[in-house]
């Protein structure tokens, strides 16, 4: 999808983007082979086109600062694709409390497509393991993350850096598709699967687990890490769906769907 994007560009919206693609400017290599498309000619279509080329090196090298710089961030679901494999899911848990009143993070899950990493208070938990695993990816996907998760971590963490990376928040992602609800309820609705064990778990029980784990029963532990896995990993599968949803809603899929063109 994000070499059929023309919102980088200055100036372009998504009526003009569709119109290119109308025009059968469909990827970055077809409007640079043009010497005027619409009413883009001259010097403005030659600063599009050296922006475009680096775009192109910029995809071709994995370089997410150049998107996150240039990109809308409620466009960056248009890079799930190409950065699938350099991409993590983050979830975490808390003592139930907000940061102001003596909140704290308990544990903290990564899945990617190398698997899932559970970060627990007390154990591996520190800025220092936490910012190292996270300079291993290149693309966030979290659900609310932009407005609990993210904020609440770098309260506890003040020097994690994770801004600079694009990030896909299924949350505005699913507002923007018109479909309202949290995770539990869009798992059901997308028939997500859960183990039999975590079904009907929400994040009041994540918060028992922890309070049971620290008056010694340890197996709690586990379902708390158990419980923030399927969270991390159901955050995959339904950033592939939204995915898929956002594309057919941008209308790309009317060019390209017969195979005319690639679909990244």
């Amino acid at each position: 999808m994000i070499r059929h994007t023309f919102l980088l560009l200055n100036g372009i919206g998504e009526k003009r983007e569709r119109k290119l693609w109308q025009e059968g400017i469909l990827t970055w290599e077809d409007f640079c082979c043009c010497k005027s498309i619409l009413d883009i000619e001259g010097e403005r279509k030659k600063h599009y086109d050296d922006f475009l080329c680096r775009a192109s090196e910029s995809l071709n090298s994995k370089d997410c600062l150049f998107f996150s710089k240039y990109l809308k961030k409620r466009e960056h679901w248009r890079l799930f694709e190409k950065f699938v494999n350099e991409a993590v899911c983050l979830d975490i848990e808390t003592n139930g409390f907000t940061a102001e009143k003596g909140g704290y993070v308990t544990v903290v899950g990564l899945y990617s497509v190398e698997g899932y990493r559970a970060f627990v208070r007390g154990e591996n938990l520190t800025e220092e393991s936490l910012q190292e695993a996270l300079d291993g990816y290149k693309y966030l996907i979290t659900f609310y993350g932009s407005i609990f998760d993210i904020p609440f971590l770098k309260k506890e963490f003040p020097n994690l850096q994770i801004d600079h990376i694009p990030h896909f928040d299924l949350f505005w992602a699913g507002k923007r598709l018109g479909i309202q609800g949290g995770l539990k309820k869009l798992e059901t609705m997308f028939l997500i699967e859960r183990d039999e064990d975590l079904k009907g778990l929400n994040g009041y029980d994540a918060v028992k687990f922890w309070k049971a784990y620290l008056n010694g029963h340890t197996e709690s532990l586990e379902y708390l890490i158990a419980y923030n896995r399927a969270d991390t990993e159901n955050l995959f599968k339904l950033g592939q769906i939204f995915y898929k949803m956002l594309r057919m809603q941008a209308g790309i899929e009317e060019f390209v769907g017969n195979g005319r063109k690639g679909t990244s």
